[in-house]
């Protein structure tokens, strides 16, 4: 895929928005998983320059990933962090040979339905974790927007009530003024004419200013810096480069050490995965990505990152949306968002720890307002029960569980209503509107499997006494040998109980369908207007 400069301008405003949502995420999701927060920057640099350009998507961004918080803390905790970054390299190498067998074909086998569950799950998930940021209350681990809180203290539910009882009004105001320019720059048509400025830099700028005032003013409403985005600082280069770390190389040896390194593979993988096929859907150009090239990229930039002390990356849905929805256009967004890292933390690290949470939490509240939108829950509803049951089981697991295990539920109920839709009768027949003596004619899908069986079994059975039956393959490509030994059956002895007349036509002679039945093609009856039998969408 070739970079193109086209819409450069855009790319660079929506790098910039992807580099404000993504630079927490990297520190917090690095500490919440037992690694320096220097790690987290380095997987997002390398994420996003290297895999950035590296990738056969256009808009999908990567980093360090919540998904993997639990895998990398027990893995760090049991291994120490040196060792752990050999497990990171050998992820990387499983992902390349992986993209290189192009497994990533397995992509194309999530259904829409769960693909737009896990969208609006995530968004959920965003509004829930951002709450408390957005109010100055973070009693969980800052920039852990997506671990749900496991036992009996915590909840879905339980954080949001408790943190509006420690609420700060400072944070509140904040957030509240934050929100109404972000809205304000997506409704006021001067303001959306003005390219130049995107909307969260203008939030990130406002906050900073906001809060300076009131720290100036003694006032009671200024921000603490525990509620502020804390970056490494580092007073020489020295000590800049001192922040890496290098990989135990001992650790190959380690079989524990393997074991950690496929789990994250796969893990990585399938997120990945899951979130190139969500960002093809959101594209607003809806071009389609490689999903073995991304596999490659990943895998590249898993070695790169534990090579020098990074954590494992993958394609992140939070960042993947803010970046669509900034208006990304090629995968420069995703590559100037690793360079603003890489810069930020090299020569501004003071003044970006000047920025509240409540700005960055008012951002990604209004990116998951979007990708939980009340529209998709009334989309799914009009196309019908096979997508919108699935749809809402994959919301709810994803929820109240996690990505993985919500997009596992979400596939099974889905291929459920696939194998309950295929049981259904093909033809719908209803005795009140075929009488006695009229010719019905049965027209087989193109496809006929040994699911049909029972519904084709059961509107044989439904046929009124005295008729004239006519079964068409025209449009039927296969036929399963237990539905030919059906209509065979019926034909040589069913039909005969009720005296009605089977006439088959356009059967392949590999059928041996002739010999069971008399064809009456010349039949007047049938050179009438056919009654097709309805499809049953019950």
């Amino acid at each position: 895929m070739k970079l193109t400069t086209k819409y450069l301008k855009s790319d660079l405003l929506s790098g910039m928005v992807v580099f404000l949502v993504a630079l927490p995420l990297c520190l917090g999701i690095a500490v919440a998983s037992g690694a320096p927060p220097f790690a987290g920057i380095i997987c997002g640099v390398i994420a996003g320059i290297v895999v950035g350009y590296l990738s056969g998507s256009n808009v999908s961004v990567s980093g360090p990933a919540a998904g993997l918080i639990a895998i990398i803390l027990v893995a760090v905790t049991d291994l120490g962090y040196e060792t752990f970054l050999v497990a990171v390299i050998i992820a990387g190498a499983i992902q390349l040979t992986l993209g290189f067998a192009k497994a990533g074909t397995i992509s194309t086998y999530f259904p829409t339905c769960v693909i737009e569950g896990m969208l609006v799950a995530i968004g959920i998930i965003i509004i829930k974790k951002e709450l408390p940021h957005a109010i100055g209350y973070d009693k969980a681990h800052e920039g852990d927007w997506f671990a749900l809180e496991k036992g009996s203290e915590t909840g879905f539910f339980t954080e949001i009530i408790n943190s509006i009882n420690y609420a700060h009004l400072g944070a509140i105001i904040i957030t509240v003024v934050s929100i109404g320019i972000l809205i304000a720059f997506n409704k006021i048509a001067f303001l959306k004419k003005i390219k130049a400025i995107p909307g969260a830099l203008v939030v990130v700028v406002v906050g900073i200013i906001i809060n300076e005032i009131f720290k100036s003013a003694g006032s009671s409403l200024a921000i603490s810096q525990a509620h502020l985005v804390t970056l490494p600082t580092a007073s020489s280069f020295s000590e800049f480069f001192g922040q890496f770390t290098t990989p135990n190389f001992s650790g190959f040896t380690n079989s524990k050490v393997w074991i950690v390194g496929a789990t994250i593979a796969i893990v990585a993988s399938i997120e990945t995965l899951l979130c190139l096929e969500a960002g093809d859907k959101m594209d607003h150009l809806k071009r389609y990505s490689s999903a073995n090239t991304e596999l490659k990229a990943q895998g590249i930039g898993n070695i790169l990152s534990g090579l020098i002390g990074g954590l494992p990356m993958t394609s992140v849905i939070v960042r993947t949306t803010a970046n669509i929805n900034a208006g990304a256009k090629t995968k420069i967004s995703a590559m100037a968002h690793g360079v603003f890292l890489l810069l930020a933390v090299v020569t501004i690290p003071f003044l970006l720890n000047k920025i509240p949470m409540a700005c960055l939490a008012a951002i990604l509240i209004m990116i998951g307002l979007r990708l939980a939108s009340v529209k998709i829950f009334k989309h799914m509803w009009h196309a019908g029960k096979y997508q919108f049951v699935p749809f809402v089981a994959t919301v709810l697991a994803v929820v109240f569980t996690d990505l993985l295990k919500g997009v596992g539920i979400g596939l099974a109920v889905s291929i459920i209503f696939i194998l309950k839709g295929n049981m259904k009768l093909a033809y719908f027949f209803k005795k009140e509107k075929h009488h006695e003596g009229e010719t019905i004619y049965i027209d087989l899908a193109q496809e006929v499997s040994f699911l049909n069986k029972a519904a084709i079994k059961q509107t044989l059975g439904h046929l009124p006494e005295n008729s004239k039956v006519v079964i068409d393959a025209a449009h039927t490509v296969y036929i399963d040998y237990d539905v030919l030994a059906l209509i065979r059956d019926f034909v040589a002895f069913g039909s005969k109980d009720k005296n009605i007349t089977v006439s088959l036509r356009n059967f392949k002679d590999a059928y041996l369908m002739q010999d069971a039945v008399h064809v009456h093609s010349e039949d007047e009856t049938l050179r009438k207007k056919p009654q097709v039998l309805e499809a049953q969408t019950n």
